[in-house]
């Protein structure tokens, strides 16, 4: 999809946007879209783009995921986690009704900022506000896009890691198929676990001293990646596109958490902190991620943020 054709398509749908750089080497931002980020390069948008859910709104009936590269709150199931409030899956409709603001401007930054209300697996209600404040920087062929993720909690009370967990986790959408992987660096089997089923057959260990795991369509699967990975890679040979995204360390304050997608009735699990995620998906399209952390107790007021830079390259093919 062109950049242009990406524009007015949120004008036909009515869904405000902001376009930080050009048409040609860009992001637009979805601001009646979760707030998500669509990289553009050469005037082509590189994130995989639902129609759909620009034209549509999400509600009871279905959700409509709009692509690009989202903000969403960790982790995502157990007794604490956000996308099971009313004891079966659900995007919170305060996350994907967000209507994000603009709150600074200039040729190479854009701050977006909205206020939402969370609901965990065990009823307890999180005000928070939702924050990017994204960089730009181009090259002629790359583009390198860094968020500052936060998530500031607007409530009165504090809670204990027990109690709530609660952590910014960004999420980058691509179209995939034959011959599409992601790489990262070499670490421990250990370093690596499935979020649902098995699925070692899925990736090796090469001779280039990297993972490397399939995101081809092939089986639907998710992994979790701990802190001693730095930066995750996907690679798309079909049309030469390379995406890397590596995440500053977290403040010793924060720790990475549990971000599964788990029963609303199981506790989070200790020593499964994240600092990357794959998933990939059968319906054509994967994710790259990348989670911040949380504190031991939260406390009024308190902001959780993650560092991510991606990278994004394309070459001809």
């Amino acid at each position: 999809m062109k950049c242009r054709e990406l524009l007015e398509l949120c004008a036909t749908g009515r869904k405000r946007c902001h376009l930080l750089g050009t048409e040609a080497a860009g992001i637009v931002i979805g601001l009646d879209l979760e707030g998500r980020l669509f990289a553009v390069l050469k005037g082509e948008v590189l994130n995989r783009v639902n129609p759909k859910a620009v034209l549509g709104t999400s509600n009871q009936d279905g959700y409509l995921n709009p692509g690009g590269d989202g903000l969403w709150p960790a982790p995502e199931g157990s007794c604490l986690g956000y996308e099971y409030a009313i004891g079966r899956w659900r995007v919170p409709p305060g996350l994907s009704g967000a209507r994000y603001w603009i709150t600074e401007s200039t040729p190479a930054t854009t701050t977006i900022r909205a206020e939402l209300d969370l609901i965990n697996s065990s009823g307890l209600g999180i005000p928070a506000a939702f924050e990017r404040r994204v960089s730009l920087a181009t090259t002629g062929d790359s583009l390198a896009m860094t968020v500052v993720e936060s998530i500031e909690y607007l409530g009165a009370c504090r809670w204990r890691r027990d109690e709530c967990l609660l952590a910014p986790w960004t999420l980058a959408q691509f179209d995939c198929g034959p011959d599409c992987e992601v790489v990262f660096p070499a670490v421990a089997p250990a370093g690596i676990w499935d979020l649902y089923d098995p699925s070692d057959d899925q990736r090796r260990l090469g001779s280039d001293h990297l993972w490397h795991t399939r995101t081809d369509g092939s089986q639907r699967y998710q992994i979790g990646i701990s802190d001693a990975v730095d930066w995750i890679e996907y690679r798309d040979p079909r049309c030469g596109l390379t995406v890397r995204r590596s995440a500053e360390r977290l403040p010793a304050a924060l720790a990475y958490i549990d971000i599964a997608d788990r029963p609303p009735t199981e506790p989070p699990q200790a020593g499964l902190g994240a600092r990357f995620s794959v998933y990939s998906d059968t319906n054509g399209f994967m994710e790259i991620e990348a989670a911040g952390g949380c504190p031991t107790a939260m406390a009024p007021g308190q902001v959780m943020a993650v560092t991510v830079t991606t990278v994004y390259s394309k070459r001809q093919v």
